[in-house]
């Protein structure tokens, strides 16, 4: 069976583009689509299948906006492409994730040492304090264990240099305060109407009433420090090259 990988078929002219507004949220759901239905053949970058870039708008075919849409949803029979339950809309903000990661270039940092990213990502870097790798560090951030198969290059050193450039839904901290005064943040787990449960910055899981908060709400920034300035451009390029090698167990 001749195997007819999806970026052959994803060539998105800008002008089809133009004709909506996507905002930066559909862009962020977009990925998140990307990232649950393609990546596993097409890899973070998009560039997985010899002969295709999507991270650089690379194609071999161009097809309406509408057609890419169908192929997205129903797949192309007697092939790899298999089809995918999706909303046109969702469909769409795929296309439109696409089109932006090809226009939003790659990483600035050079060619990375994952063994010396490692140590500083354990040692320098402390990063450990706050997330998990393998079973290995803390749950009160984002588990990296596959941060490589997910998320582009350019995305994890943006997410190093300049966290709050983009937080991920899933990742966003939250804050509650309660009727005695005290503040606590952490890992959402669970919101319901008259309860909510975290995991506070010390790993502790807390299960709080509604009734006994003054305020509950999303932080907006990342609490994940910046390391601009902080590491070397050779340090920057290794610890990137370390995160890109996690790929999951």
């Amino acid at each position: 069976m001749r195997l007819v990988p999806f970026s052959l078929l994803l060539a998105l002219p800008v002008v089809l583009l133009a004709q909506h507004a996507y905002t930066p949220a559909d862009i962020e759901e977009g990925g998140r689509l990307f990232r649950t239905n393609c990546v596993l053949c097409h890899g973070p970058e998009g560039d997985q299948v010899p002969g295709i870039d999507l991270g650089h708008g690379r194609f071999r075919q161009t097809y309406s906006e509408a057609a890419l849409v169908k192929i997205i949803q129903n797949g192309i029979p007697g092939t790899a492409m298999p089809p995918h339950n999706l909303e046109d809309y969702r469909a769409e903000i795929i296309l439109a994730y696409l089109h932006s990661i090809a226009t939003s270039g790659r990483a600035v940092t050079g060619n990375g040492n994952a063994a010396s990213g490692k140590g500083i990502f354990e040692g320098k870097g402390n990063c450990t304090s706050c997330h998990r790798v393998n079973g290995a560090g803390s749950r009160v951030g984002p588990d990296l264990s596959d941060i490589g198969a997910l998320r582009r290059t350019a995305e994890i050193e943006q997410s190093i240099l300049d966290p709050n450039a983009e937080v991920l839904s899933q990742n966003r901290f939250y804050r509650v305060v309660t009727k005695q005064g005290e503040t606590i943040t952490g890992r959402l787990l669970n919101l319901d109407s008259f309860n909510i449960l975290m995991l506070d910055s010390k790993e502790r899981l807390l299960s709080l009433q509604r009734s006994n908060l003054r305020e509950a709400d999303f932080l907006k920034d990342s609490p994940m420090p910046s390391y601009r300035g902080k590491l070397s451009t050779q340090e920057l390029a290794d610890v990137v090259a370390y995160l890109n090698s996690l790929k999951g167990l």
